[in-house]
């Protein structure tokens, strides 16, 4: 059992913001994130993307604000789940909770704070008949380790960045590499393209363009899939591991089962806290909403560090005064 003073479900800009608001009120942060590395979209859909709008920042990239933030909250010692999405909350006598992930880690927090995004991000599914039979058997839709890959045979699916960084970096990983694209174009940052195809040139992969994966073979795993040309041709090709990256999509995913109010995907709260309607859990940036809402990371860190008091009085009982870093600093906290 994990134990921890905030369970903050989202390990996105937000959610690593509240670690360093709650670390100066002495509180501890535990994060949880269904996705393998912290930072949320900025990490996951466009690392390279520049922001402009973050306060004192004419422009920061998307992964150095992600970078930032992580070295800013490095001084309070936040522990972190990932790869894990929260099934399952259940109210303790003492009014903590206990949150379980679908792979049955447990923690035990005092408070919740749901920094979600725009939820879940859930992989987008290639329509195959039987996808659902391989799961977990060798189809699989991100890469959580890539040391499972070492020496095997895979085929990579999809056209956009995460597929061209992982076949870059799984070229010298796997025994056999083979990319799969339904066209031409890439959709990725041209010098990922270039790189593939030198992979492909100097024969470290093999590239197939215009073609799709079409079907699985397997006796209850992963052995081999056929790949089909837009002309219609069509080859097996073995292999161990079959890695559809076509991206993630938003869904609220289980937080729509623990009786929090929900407006059209997102949870209502109170703007004095941003508290919802369960006592003791939380939600900040664009998970929430409220009238004259704005989707905005800056937003978020606002509604971070406002959580953040109200937590810490419900926890005391007494209300925390505020000190400031500019005459304190962070080591006095």
């Amino acid at each position: 059992m994990i134990e921890t003073d905030i369970c903050i479900i989202g390990a996105g800009p937000v959610g690593l913001f509240a670690v360093f608001e709650a670390g100066l009120l002495k509180m501890r942060c535990h994060l949880v994130d269904y996705l393998p590395q912290v930072g949320g979209q900025l990490s996951e859909i466009y690392p390279k993307k520049p922001i402009y709008d973050i306060p004192g920042y004419p422009t920061v990239g998307a992964q150095e604000l992600v970078d930032n933030l992580m070295e800013q909250a490095k001084p309070f010692d936040p522990t972190f789940t990932l790869g894990e999405r929260i099934e399952k909350i259940e109210k303790q006598e003492d009014n903590t909770f206990i949150l379980t992930t679908h792979l049955d880690t447990k923690i035990h927090a005092k408070i919740i704070c749901i920094a979600g995004g725009l939820g879940v991000f859930e992989p987008r599914k290639p329509a195959l008949e039987n996808l659902a039979d391989y799961e977990k058997n060798g189809v699989e839709y991100m890469v959580l380790d890539p040391e499972k890959y070492r020496n095997k045979k895979i085929v990579i699916a999809g056209g956009g960045d995460s597929a061209l960084d992982w076949t870059m970096f799984l070229a010298d990983v796997a025994a056999e590499l083979t990319m799969v694209h339904r066209g031409e174009m890439f959709r990725g940052a041209p010098d990922s393209v270039d790189k593939v195809k030198q992979l492909a040139d100097e024969g470290k992969i093999k590239l197939e363009l215009n073609s799709t994966i079409s079907h699985l073979h397997g006796d209850g795993k992963l052995s081999s899939v056929t790949i089909t040309n837009n002309d219609g041709s069509a080859k097996e090709v073995e292999c161990d591991y079959y890695l559809a990256l076509f991206g993630l999509s938003p869904k609220l995913g289980p937080i729509a089962n623990w009786g929090l109010s929900i407006d059209k995907n997102a949870i209502n709260v109170d703007t004095k806290d941003y508290s919802t309607n369960q006592k003791g859990i939380y939600a900040i940036g664009d998970i929430n909403t409220y009238e004259g809402k704005l989707k905005l990371i800056l937003c978020g860190f606002h509604e971070a560090a406002i959580m953040c008091h109200s937590a810490a009085e419900l926890i005391s009982g007494k209300k925390p005064s505020l000190k400031y870093t500019t005459v304190n600093g962070v080591n006095a906290f």
